[in-house]
Order: structure tokens, then C-alpha cells, then sequence
């Protein structure tokens, strides 16, 4: 693979592609079998939106590519493929990681020209996922941004974010600090089948309770929500009634999006484990890969008056809209909105 001939004095580090990081080694242990780590130095640590994404951030920040977490429906996978590896398996089990991250985020936070801007970490891949207790990454992350007085944002399933509940409580006594939790299955054998790599649901229930006695009003993520077998009235309203209970501040809740080779990926898993559900699922995307307009008109007016119920309700964020296309690859964040 063209990373591996990769040197340390390459011009940058930023992703996509490891041809412009410092590819240090490739890492197997015991304690992560089936899972690969290959190991870099970064020479840039914060991402830019592209302007018009629409989100209450501009910037982001990537610690690792690829996810352990393995979840079918993740809308990044084919970021992979930029590095010559797969969207399916690979993306699940060849992780990158910028092991030098924190270091080079201080300095960039240090720079004159930057402003404090609001910066979100698990937009793409997930900063809590299992490497993370291996490589420590996020406490040195988390100080970069306190000391810089930088607001920031932790979208995670990894509840391993719970080892730094203390710091996070610390930082958000001198910024802005904003916790968000993904929940979206109930169904412990979905959740087995679709997310074989995450912390149970009631793992992460549990993660929602613990952030909200620290004192952080927690947004859980329903989302994505997968047609026909997690968006029953049913499901949804005991969903939203354990998010509660759990005393989550509010939750939102969309509709899957298959983008680029995560339908394939996902489609394949469909056809093994409900075959009678692609027809109504070729029917739904058609060839892109959003649900029609009159599922997500459909979808919100069944989970509007749940999350009233529940006392979920916030303001909603913009609505997914279809991406432009680009002519090359390039190191911007994927949204989760995207």
C-alpha cells in the first residue's frame, strides 16, 4: 500500500491519505485481536468545514480514521478507500492513528490567528472508540483546548469517555462544553448484528446518567433512525422514554443515509439478515443516498410529539441535505448532518 513508503518529513499531515503523513509502524497486540493499528505523525490536527456546511462549528478535529465500532451504516467508511483499503472490513479493523495529535493541536491553538472557534470531535469517526484506551489521545486533546479557552463538542457510543468525565467536568467550568451521546437501537440483537464493535445500549444509558449528574445537559442522538426496523411508534417512544429516564436534557432523531460504499456495505448485510426488506429499500433511496422527501416529512411528524412527550424537544439542527460533488478527495470532516 503507497503509505507504507511514507516519510517523516512530508509537507503535511492531514487526511486524506496517509502520502502526506509520517507513517511511523504498524501495531498488533492480544488485547485488540483482528484489529490492526497503523501508526503516524501528524503535521495538522484541526479540520476545516467547507464553507456552507451549515453547522454550528467550523472546525473539527480527527484523532483516528477507521472505527472499531464496526456499525454498518457509518457514513464514513469511504474514507478509506483514500488510502487504498476498504470501505467494509478494513475500515472496521485498520485503524490510523495521529499519535502525536495533542502536541501538534497545542501549537495550532497557540497560533495569533486563532480565534477560540467552537470545535467538534466525532463528526467522522468516534474520538471514544476502543483504540482510545490504548493510545490516550483524548486527555492531552481535551487540555489543548481548555488551556486555549476553545469550545468544543464530544459526539460519542464510546463509553469509555466516562475514564474522563473528571477533566471534562474541570474544562467546562472555564469553556463551553457540549456532550453528546448516539443511541439508536434498543433491540440487543439489532444492536449486535448492526453495531458488533459498540457498548450496549444500556452501556450507554448508563454513560447519558453518569454526564448528567456531572452537571452536562446531554443530547442523545437517535440516528440514525433505519427504516423499517428501528422507526416503529413502539420503539421509538420506549427509546425516547429510557433517553429520559437516563435524564437526558433533549434528543433528535433522523433517517439513515446510505452514501458512497456504505450502501453497498450495508445493502449486503440487509440481503443476509432481511432479505424481504431491499425491495423497499431500493424503492426508498432510489440510487442516491437519502430517503425519499416524503419519509423524512413522514419520520418527523411520527417523532415530533414523542420527544414533546418525553420532554426531549430542542431546537432541531438543518436538515440533511445532499453533498456537492468535489473532484478530489480532501481532508474535510464528514458531517454527521451530511
Amino acid at each position: 500500500m503507497r503509505w507504507q513508503s511514507q516519510t517523516l518529513d512530508a509537507d503535511d499531515g492531514a487526511l486524506p491519505g496517509l502520502d502526506r503523513a509520517g507513517f511511523v509502524r504498524t501495531v498488533q497486540t492480544p488485547e485488540f485481536d483482528g484489529i490492526t493499528f497503523h501508526e503516524v505523525l501528524c503535521k495538522s490536527a484541526l479540520n476545516k468545514m467547507p464553507e456552507g456546511a451549515n453547522l454550528p462549528f467550523h472546525w473539527t478535529i480527527n484523532p483516528m480514521r477507521g472505527c472499531s465500532h464496526a456499525c454498518r451504516y457509518c457514513f464514513a467508511r469511504g474514507t478509506h478507500e483514500y488510502l487504498e483499503l476498504d470501505a467494509g472490513r478494513d475500515f472496521d479493523s485498520q485503524i490510523v492513528v495521529k499519535t502525536n495529535i495533542a502536541a501538534v493541536l497545542r501549537k495550532e491553538l497557540g497560533r495569533r490567528s486563532w480565534h477560540q472557534e467552537p470545535v467538534a470531535l466525532g463528526t467522522n469517526t468516534d474520538p471514544y472508540q476502543r483504540a482510545e484506551g490504548r493510545y490516550r489521545l483524548m486527555p492531552g486533546i481535551i487540555r489543548a483546548l481548555t488551556d486555549s479557552g476553545t469550545p468544543f463538542s464530544i459526539l460519542t457510543k464510546g463509553t469509555l469517555l466516562r475514564r474522563d468525565l473528571p477533566l471534562l467536568t474541570l474544562a467546562a467550568r472555564q469553556i463551553r462544553v457540549s456532550v453528546a451521546v448516539s443511541i439508536a437501537i434498543l433491540d440487543i440483537d439489532l444492536h449486535r448484528s448492526l453495531e458488533t464493535g459498540t457498548p450496549s445500549p444500556t452501556a450507554r444509558l448508563d454513560m447519558v446518567r453518569a454526564l448528567a449528574d456531572a452537571g452536562f445537559d446531554v443530547n442523545v442522538m437517535v440516528a440514525p433512525v433505519i427504516p423499517y426496523l428501528t422507526d416503529s411508534k413502539a420503539h421509538l417512544d420506549e427509546l425516547f422514554g429510557e433517553i429520559a429516564a437516563a435524564g437526558a436534557a433533549s434528543a433528535i432523531a433522523f433517517p439513515m443515509h446510505l452514501r458512497g460504499s456504505t450502501r453497498g456495505w450495508f445493502l449486503g448485510w440487509l440481503a443476509e439478515a432481511h432479505p424481504a426488506l431491499l425491495r423497499r429499500y431500493r424503492q426508498l433511496y432510489g440510487r442516491g443516498a437519502y430517503v425519499t422527501p416524503e419519509y423524512s416529512t413522514w419520520l418527523r411528524e411520527r417523532t415530533r410529539p414523542l420527544l414533546q412527550q418525553h420532554g426531549l424537544t430542542r431546537e432541531q439542527p438543518p436538515q440533511p441535505q445532499a453533498p456537492p460533488q468535489r473532484p478530489h478527495p480532501t481532508d474535510e470532516q464528514l458531517s454527521l448532518f451530511a
